[in-house]
């Protein structure tokens, strides 16, 4: 039986994306995401922050960087990667990221000023299909460059 790696996020962006370019005209988008829990310790409600680094490729990352921002609300479905990279003294290093597949701008409809409903939906072009639906089911095809938010 293979394995199963899915993660589930919903958090707020830590920064805006930052987008390189890299050979072969690839986009790449990066950008922290913080998730919160609270609970209660001792009768006082406690919040604990995790950070997560966010990767995103292709046209996902060319979504991210059209029309997240710092502060934004995203629902984020993807997968857990670890990579490791030797550091300028040459000490090994990891490095853990979720490499997101598709995600969802959540919060009020003017916290997106393009938009034109309260929560749009990408998908990553590594799932086959590239689409991007909003509550009313409109689906991108995976040839047409314009995106309809």
């Amino acid at each position: 039986m293979s394995g199963i790696n899915k993660v589930i996020l919903v958090g707020h962006l830590g920064k805006d994306p930052e987008v390189r370019h890299l050979d072969g005209n690839v986009t790449v988008a990066s950008f922290p995401l913080a998730t919160s829990e609270s609970y209660n310790k001792d009768g006082k409600r406690v919040e604990q922050t995790e950070w997560h680094n966010i990767v995103m490729w292709r046209g996902l990352a060319d979504v991210a960087a059209k029309y997240l921002q710092k502060g934004k609300l995203v629902y984020i479905e993807g997968k857990l990667r670890t990579r490791s990279f030797e550091d300028r003294e040459g000490h090994k290093k990891f490095s853990t990221e979720i490499v997101a597949e598709n995600f969802t701008m959540l919060g009020r409809k003017s916290d997106f000023e393009d938009s034109s409903t309260s929560s749009e939906s990408v998908e990553s072009e590594s799932t086959g299909s590239s689409s991007a639906t909003k509550s009313n089911d409109y689906s991108l095809d995976a040839s047409e460059d314009d995106l309809p938010f």
